[in-house]
């Protein structure tokens, strides 16, 4: 029996090194290809306890490059595409928003590209909840209008556009994933909980931007790669799926709840100006994805212990990058 192949971009990064190693332990009959740059945000060490494993291959490359991309798909055939590779840090995109453009937009039509010219049967794009910009109250569904807010977000929702412009154009089969935000092991320590667990760790105060009011939900990263997976194999092609935790809490409360459970005094939240273009809240309605059958396993706390316990015992990991 010829094994499947997925082609996973950005492989090498927070979620896509979670969904390696989950996706490489769930089918064990895929053949699993990891295409990633090695920004800052990439690290090898993510995935070094799958590196002998002989389902998995590694390449290091730009996405945005190419005669290198059309050279992978050329000689790996993917069947599937899941494609996480992308700048995703907001505050970067403040500072320099021409990275997350080329990356982003154009990075994702090349692969675009070479998905159609090599007849990949399914190319799942990973998004984010961003895109639609903030909400006051209710919750986002998929056929909302996309309003982002931040470079960031603005590039990602270029992305979902151009992706659906394959699928509408070419008849690329073609999925859409947007999560909230994802939290859990190997989290480049710029991103608000590992940036606060590690500065608790280390005895630095923890920076809060503006009054602390600002919502998010947040979903385990483990939860979200069987999302992605139930999505690729059972999502309706040319469709977007909201992925979300059901766990809205706003920044000030996370602080206080990461200090309790390192028996840290509030004195160590600092308040520092608010960031440009800061969205109040972000909710999603879920209902969608849960008619595939998938629902999140992990309670927020649970989850949350799970991480700390991780920045604990992996701090030569961390110590390094910060």
């Amino acid at each position: 029996m010829k094994h499947k192949t997925i082609l996973v971009t950005g492989g090498a990064g927070f979620i896509g090194s979670n969904f390696i190693r989950y996706f490489l332990n769930k089918h064990p009959h895929y053949k699993v290809v990891n295409l990633d740059k090695l920004t800052y945000a990439g690290n090898l060490e993510n995935l070094k306890d799958v590196q002998k494993n002989p389902g998995y291959k590694f390449i290091k490359g730009d996405i945005c490059d190419k005669k290198l991309v059309d050279k992978v798909f050329k000689k790996e055939k993917p069947d599937f595409v899941v494609n996480f590779a992308a700048e995703s840090h907001v505050d970067r995109s403040i500072l320099g928003p021409g990275i997350f453009t080329k990356t982003n937009i154009l990075g994702t039509q090349v692969l675009l590209e070479a998905a159609r010219k090599y007849g990949v049967k399914k190319f799942e794009h990973i998004s984010t909840d961003e895109v639609y910009g903030s909400i006051k109250k209710g919750e986002f569904k998929e056929t909302n209008n996309l309003l982002p807010n931040s470079p960031y977000s603005a590039s990602k929702a270029g992305a979902d556009l151009l992706v659906r412009a394959y699928f509408k154009t070419y008849g690329l089969p073609v999925l859409i994933t947007r999560s909230s935000n994802n939290f859990g092991p190997l989290q480049y320590p710029e991103k608000i909980i590992p940036l606060f667990v590690t500065n608790i760790l280390e005895g630095k105060k923890i920076p809060l931007y503006g009054n602390g009011k600002n919502i998010r939900d947040w979903l385990f990263v483990e939860d979200n790669c069987r999302a992605i997976d139930s999505v690729l194999h059972k999502g309706k092609i040319g469709e977007v799926y909201n992925i979300g935790g059901g766990n809205e809490i706003n920044n000030l409360k996370l602080a206080g709840l990461l200090l309790r459970k390192l028996k840290k005094p509030k004195s160590f939240i600092r308040y520092v100006k608010d960031r440009q273009g800061h969205d109040k809240r972000y909710s999603l309605d879920i209902s969608k994805i849960k008619s595939l059958g998938w629902m999140p396993e992990y309670n927020f706390e649970q989850a949350l212990d799970l991480t700390i316990k991780w920045y604990k015992e992996n701090q030569n990991w961390w110590k390094k990058l910060k």
